[in-house]
């Protein structure tokens, strides 16, 4: 036998083996027993739309992708890793007795010689997802190949009476993109309609109406044409016209949320002019009053989760996010318009940054906001609560802001809890992870600051005399520790001598301060480093008598609390900008704005986490936006994003890095075609109007 032989017969065992372990599938698993080609392909369906989605989102995470970490060593990717078992060593399926099959106890949860699976106990399946497993399994285990499950996830499914389907993309699963509606859980998905058109459909509904003669067609009523169609047609009177003095309360307190005067209230009980004619002065009177502004903005604040400190357990004090609340309030008495609201808030540093450049700015040239206006305004983005201790693992503190913005923008302006999608495609609305992390890769540059921004002429700067008082407290601090200062530095003097040490090295580090002002801490600290042994360096609190102690600790915490306080009155804003992430432990201050913000840092790319787990990341993402508001407000438009979407994603020479993807967004959300950023803040007008 030559020396090739022992290769050949290693070739030909491994041959046997591999004739051995498929004769033993077959025995095991034989393929399905179709009684026809009809039943062949329904058991192909219910595999591909049942069994398949569980599969992939509650199985493949542990027993699928690289080999290497595939737990037990049992893989679901496809059927002769499902046949072949794990480390067990037994098949996951038993086609002869399918009851006792491994897989079907283990998701049961109810076997002792089988683990249970999903291991956490909140994973467990339901009884629907058991009982398609257990059919499947009945059935044969039916896996069809990797391209007749591609024809099948393909396939339209027939829509039951009353459903509708969107033609949206980007699910964990292909099965949920082809899922089905009913038509009246996704109205505020579709273009907004004339009121006139509204109407006629709400009094179908609500009065039985089946002419359209009946129903007016103008749109000149505004709501009250609703209530009063409606009201008519059911024989209701409306209630009785009320009273001067009850219509002016009614109307200050909803808009000022104060009462009105007692001048006030004759001015309007007495006026001669017609009811409809003295309300509407009243009503521009109250408008025009700096309290609508206070009052409104309230609200607006509590949406955004605004707060002056950052909460959790050291709730430390946001010395400047004062400037963002002035910022609203100025804002509703300035009757700012809606779409160059939401623009400032989520892109106002960027819309600065980018104010040069006219092109990308084409659609909004009516920003005549100040850039130091701007910057404060993008302050917005970070009202939520949200501290940096250093004792965080920064990936982990990085991702839960991301996550926070992300979330706070789809509720404040889309009315959607965003974060549903974080971890799993959304299990009522059409918003696939896809799309959560495509909305999270447009604050992917998004950094905290505190940045410099000059006061306004308009900002509310009158508390300002406080800061004389708060200077005042600050001195009597210092002058505190100065005194101390020079008391141990005598005192230590006096212990050289005392003690028979040189006091040459001393006097000489003593000589590089202020007579009348020596640093303690910093001539001990010197010494040190002129390399004086440790024990001929005079004690820290060198001719302290008790009293001493407790007055240094009040004037350090004092000077410590005060920086907060006078941190108010500095020209910074509570504010972030756009540049790579910041590694924090190599900066000595986390919220410094960079000098060269552009290229300081690493470029964070944005990818789904499995999970919604930092460390998991999957697959790469671009920034974008709501795919199903996309195809249904933009019809013609590409899934992953509305047009103005597709110039963020790629570089170009007109504009700086990373700058613009927020602004993008933001066009986005205030794009007239948008159809939920106008029905949201017409329900919140509604609700703080009428409750």
């Amino acid at each position: 036998m030559d020396a090739a032989s022992p290769s050949i017969i290693r070739l030909l065992l491994a041959d046997i083996r591999l004739l051995l372990a498929g004769l033993i599938v077959s025995a095991v698993c034989p393929g399905p027993l179709a009684a026809d080609d009809k039943s062949h392909e329904q058991h192909e369906l219910h595999f591909v739309r049942e069994v398949l989605p569980v599969l992939r989102t509650r199985c493949i995470a542990c027993h699928g992708g690289d080999p290497d970490d595939v737990r037990g060593n049992f893989g679901l990717l496809n059927r002769e890793q499902l046949v072949r078992g794990g480390d067990s060593g037994s098949p996951a399926v038993l086609l002869d007795a399918p009851d006792e099959s491994p897989l079907l106890l283990s998701i049961q949860r109810n076997s002792d010689d089988w683990s249970a699976m999903p291991p956490k106990e909140n994973d467990q399946l339901s009884e629907t997802q058991i009982n398609a497993i257990r059919q499947w399994i009945h059935d044969g285990a039916v896996w069809p190949a990797d391209d007749v499950i591609a024809a099948i996830e393909a396939r339209q499914r027939p829509l039951a009476q009353g459903m509708v389907q969107l033609a949206i993309s980007g699910g964990l699963t292909a099965d949920w993109n082809h899922r089905t509606y009913r038509a009246e859980d996704l109205w505020a998905w579709q273009p907004l309609r004339s009121s006139a058109d509204t109407l006629q459909k709400v009094m179908r509904q609500t009065a039985n109406i089946r002419t359209d003669d009946t129903i007016p067609t103008d749109n000149t009523g505004g709501p009250d044409t609703f209530i009063d169609a409606i009201l008519d047609q059911s024989g209701i009177q409306p209630a009785a016209a009320a009273e001067r003095y009850a219509l002016l309360r009614r109307a200050t307190f909803d808009l000022l949320g104060l009462p009105p005067t007692p001048a006030e209230m004759d001015d309007f009980v007495n006026d001669p002019a017609p009811l409809e004619q003295a309300f509407a002065v009243v009503v521009e009177r109250l408008l025009a009053s700096p309290h609508y502004g206070e009052h409104w903005g309230q609200h607006w604040l509590d949406v955004v989760r605004y707060a002056d400190s950052s909460g959790f357990a050291n709730d430390y004090e946001r010395g400047n996010a004062w400037r963002y609340r002035d910022y609203v309030v100025r804002s509703f008495n300035a009757d700012k318009p809606y779409d160059q609201w939401i623009l400032e808030q989520i892109a106002g540093d960027e819309i600065a940054e980018l104010r040069q450049n006219q092109s990308l700015l084409e659609a909004h040239r009516f920003l005549q906001t100040p850039d130091d206006e701007l910057i404060i305004a993008a302050g917005f983005l970070r009202m939520g609560p949200w501290e940096l201790t250093g004792m965080e693992v920064e990936k982990i503190a990085r991702q839960r802001f991301l996550d926070d913005v992300t979330d706070s923008v789809g509720q404040v302006f889309l009315g959607h809890l965003l974060q549903c999608a974080r971890c799993h495609d959304h299990k009522f609305d059409p918003v696939p992870t896809r799309d959560y992390y495509a909305i999270q890769a447009a604050f992917a540059t998004t950094q905290l600051t505190e940045r410099e921004a000059g006061f306004l002429p308009n900002e509310n700067t009158a508390g300002f005399d406080e800061r004389r008082y708060l200077l005042q407290r600050r001195k009597y601090y210092e002058q505190i520790l100065t005194e101390l200062d020079r008391q141990s530095t005598a005192a230590a003097r006096q212990w050289l001598v005392e003690q028979d040490f040189p006091t040459t090295e001393f006097d000489q580090v003593i000589a590089e301060f202020p007579a009348d002002h020596p640093d303690y801490d910093q001539i001990r600290s010197r010494l040190r480093k002129r390399g004086i042994d440790e024990s001929q360096i005079p004690p820290r609190h060198a001719g302290f008598e008790p009293r001493d102690f407790g007055m240094e600790r009040v004037a350090r915490k004092g000077i410590e609390r005060l920086a907060w306080r006078l941190d108010r009155y500095e020209p910074r804003a509570h504010s972030v900008y756009s540049g790579p992430t910041p590694v924090l432990h190599r900066v000595n201050a986390p919220l410094a704005m960079p000098a060269n913000r552009h290229n300081t840092g690493e470029l964070e790319a944005t990818a789904i986490l499995a999970g919604g787990d930092p460390f998991s990341p999957t697959d790469p993402v671009s920034p974008g936006v709501l795919s199903s508001v996309t195809l249904t407000a933009f019809p013609g438009t590409p899934a992953q994003g509305h047009p103005a979407t597709e110039s963020v994603t790629s570089e170009s020479a007109e504009r700086p890095p990373l700058v613009g993807r927020r602004l993008e967004l933001a066009r986005w959300i205030a794009s007239p075609g948008n159809p939920l950023t106008p029905r949201v803040m017409a329900n919140r007008i509604w609700q703080w109007h009428f409750g």
